[in-house]
């Protein structure tokens, strides 16, 4: 892509995601996410019915009478996008790859952030943190982000959340506001063959055990995290078409797979609604916000969705 083209390119984002940050989403950012925590403001002194828990006993033993501290709902928010790199992004087959869906979700969250005086920063992962945009204000921070989300190329094609996750609980020390947009597809297993290739679908979405939860656990604790999946209609199911010579994007694996074959079709739907299944279960016990669109689906209304959740 050429200087030229990405130029052209944010601005065509630009133009469409601020204005529905401006005229839709901002109202349901500012509910949604605003005032969830408390920061100090001040001291005074003790009155009968305040609660004693509030004292503050440092200023109440150099004064020598009670005062307690006072608490007030903190206005500005910090929001990190944790944005997925992997190889799978490049893959769309209606109206837009996943990576042109993520950019313009991304980026109307973004405008949506400095709509209300709020900073906004960005994690780009593969299977390891690949890039770290610490949290800022203004539009031109904002474009600065567009424009990586556009044209960032990273050196790996994996996917390891956790590491994002591990990432962002060392990094950002104070409580915030965190998306994960992905599409939460790893690479198959290396034992797999070609035989069973659709039925290894099944694990590119499950938590890997103990080791993947925690993480998750961590961070949903410690901040307000949210997730976006962000798929294409082929993630979910095999059209009929005959035989098919698959390349992974993650992996780098190729398989032929015979579509023609109702078993392979039906091992492949069945395989994602077991991982969908999965990652509900996993979201649902965590108090994970969560919401999926497909590429060729209204993000607008998915995004109302998950601020109204």
């Amino acid at each position: 892509m050429t200087s030229e083209e990405l130029l052209q390119k944010v601005r065509k984002i630009e133009i469409k995601t601020h204005g529905l940050s401006r005229n839709i989403f901002a109202g349901e950012y500012h509910s949604q996410f605003k005032g969830r925590g408390m920061a100090f403001s001040e001291v005074r002194e003790y009155q009968p019915g305040d609660d004693v828990r509030s004292i503050d006993w440092n200023v109440t033993a150099r004064m020598a009478r009670p005062y307690i501290k006072i608490y007030e709902e903190e206005r500005e928010l910090t929001v990190m996008l944790l944005v997925d790199v992997s190889g799978s992004r490049n893959f769309g087959t209606i109206s837009q790859m996943k990576r042109d869906t993520t950019a313009e979700v991304a980026a109307t969250l973004a405008f949506s952030t400095i709509e209300n005086n709020d900073k906004v920063g960005v994690i780009f992962f593969s299977d390891q943190v690949e890039k770290f945009i610490p949290p800022k204000k203004g539009k031109s921070h904002v474009l600065h982000i567009i424009r990586e989300l556009l044209s960032f190329e990273p050196e790996h094609t994996g996917t390891d959340i956790n590491a994002a996750l591990e990432f962002l609980t060392n990094a950002q020390k104070r409580r915030c506001t965190a998306f994960v947009i992905s599409d939460f597809i790893t690479p198959p297993r290396e034992s797999s063959t070609t035989v069973h290739w659709t039925l290894d679908r099944a694990e590119l979405f499950t938590p890997q055990g103990r080791g993947h939860i925690d993480p998750v656990v961590i961070a949903s604790r410690k901040h307000d995290l949210n997730v976006i999946q962000i798929y294409d209609r082929r993630d979910e199911e095999l059209p009929d078409v005959g035989l098919l010579k698959i390349r992974d994007a993650e992996s780098g694996k190729r398989v032929w797979v015979d579509t023609s074959l109702a078993s392979t079709r039906n091992a492949y739907a069945k395989a994602w609604q077991t991982q969908q299944a999965a990652l509900e279960t996993l979201f649902s016990k965590t108090g994970i916000n969560h919401v999926s669109m497909r590429t060729d689906e209204d993000y607008v209304k998915k995004l109302m969705m998950l601020f109204h959740n």
